[in-house]
């Protein structure tokens, strides 16, 4: 495990991010590869390969509180001025959301972060539900019914309260995101919680509180983000 890190030296770091599960060492780098999404699709035109669609929705840091019904579908949009292309979100209400690309290619702050550690800590919970469920044979979509395979099964909260909101009431009985102390990170993901008894005490809130589910790769971009 690395060794701690303070805030100060982190923002000294190279801007590397991680967006979904694609690694940018710098923010020209994220910003080509959403310039390139926008270059494949004319004004009004849905965002249909899959690649980039899961590209939009994890790039925002703001995702679990902007697209709460969930998204049905992106497109692209002139930008309020009329000089660029930008990404539209239309929810599953109906509703549209526009993003700014370039505030989601700021590297994340130490809030982003935390958040991302806390699906680091749970991990464990999650691949023990997904075992548990090819243990049984039951690796089907519980909003459809139909069977999936294992390259195609998401674990989703879908049916109960948001990872969001499971870990934003941890954080707040802790004392806010400004208690919770990270390790440094050395490859996607390794972030932990430095005290580990706050950590323990994590485990056992998501446990406690998230319901678990399954669905395919088509169905869960388009139910709410979390």
């Amino acid at each position: 495990m690395s060794a701690p890190v303070s805030r100060w030296a982190e923002e000294l770091k190279v801007p590397e991010v991680w967006i979904g599960s694609r690694r940018y060492a710098t923010k020209k780098a994220r910003q080509e590869a959403v310039q390139a999404i926008l270059g494949r699709y004319g004004l009004g035109q849905a965002v249909d390969q899959k690649d980039d669609d899961l590209l939009l929705l994890d790039m925002h840091p703001d995702a679990a509180e902007k697209v709460g019904p969930g998204v049905d579908r992106f497109r692209v949009i002139a930008t309020p001025r009329g000089h660029h292309k930008g990404p539209e979100a239309v929810l599953a209400d109906g509703s549209k959301v526009v993003f700014s690309y370039q505030k989601c290619l700021d590297p994340p702050t130490h809030r982003q972060r935390v958040l991302a550690a806390m699906r680091t800590e749970i991990q464990p919970q999650v691949n023990t539900y997904y075992e548990s469920r090819k243990a049984s044979h039951t690796l089907v979509s519980d909003e459809s019914g139909q069977p999936l395979a294992p390259a195609d099964v998401h674990v989703s909260y879908f049916s109960g309260p948001r990872f969001h909101d499971i870990a934003m009431k941890f954080v707040q009985a802790a004392g806010g995101f400004d208690a919770v102390d990270l390790t440094g990170e050395t490859a996607r993901g390794l972030a932990l919680f430095t005290d580990r008894t706050l950590a323990e005490r994590w485990h056992a809130h998501h446990q406690e509180h998230a319901v678990l589910g399954l669905l395919s790769a088509k169905e869960n971009p388009r139910r709410p983000r979390v």
